[in-house]
Order: structure tokens, then sequence, then C-alpha cells
């Protein structure tokens, strides 16, 4: 009885401490989030001049399971613009991995009037 209540004080404290430092980690990998979206967007765009602005940002966690602990990312919204036109990326960030993925295989993209 005693073990399981050390256990379950660990995983409950393990569990509210990471949460209380979710912000950190969001705004930590915005950076890599906006420059992942700007390169795909002066690619797509054919603008090497464009320049990305975060549109949204959130922390992704993942249903707490004993066996199995999804890891947590971060989504961002951003928008990409230049040479006339304009596109937004989803962009996801694992938490402790090794950068950034602009999701999607097709991107519509506007063109500001002009």
């Amino acid at each position: 009885m005693k073990k399981s209540f050390t256990l379950g004080s660990a995983i409950l404290c393990a569990s509210l401490c990471g949460c209380a430092s979710q912000p950190q980690k969001v705004e930590r990998m915005q950076p890599n989030a906006a420059q992942v979206a700007q390169k795909r967007g002066a690619f797509e765009l054919d603008c090497p001049a464009a320049t990305a602005e975060v549109l949204s940002k959130e922390m992704m966690l993942s249903a707490a399971n004993p066996r199995y602990m999804a890891p947590e990312r971060a989504e961002y919204t951003v928008g990409v613009s230049g040479c006339g036109m304009r596109a937004t990326y989803l962009v996801v960030c694992t938490v402790g991995g090794t950068g950034c993925v602009a999701g999607g295989t097709q991107n519509v993209i506007h063109r500001v009037p002009t």
C-alpha cells in the first residue's frame, strides 16, 4: 500500500511540475517554428525575401497512460508573406526533439490584392 502511494505521489508531482513550464517550452521553440515555416514558404512562394509571423501557438498534451507516454509537442500556425503572396503553415515541434516540421502536403497560396 505504501509503495503504491509513493509511486502515485511521484507521478502526480512530475505531472504538475511539467505543467508549470509549458508556456516557457512553447516560447522557447517559437523561433525555430517560425524559421521552418519561413524556409518552406520562401521555397513554395519562390520568394527568398518572405517573412514569417506566428499567428497562434499551443502546447498539445497527450492523455496520461502509464504504459505509453506520447511526446509533448507544440503546434504553431505561422503566416508567411512576400512577393505579393501569402500562405499559412501548421508547424509541430516535439519537446526535447531535434527540430520542427511544417506539416501538410499541399498549401493554398493566396495572392495579396494590389
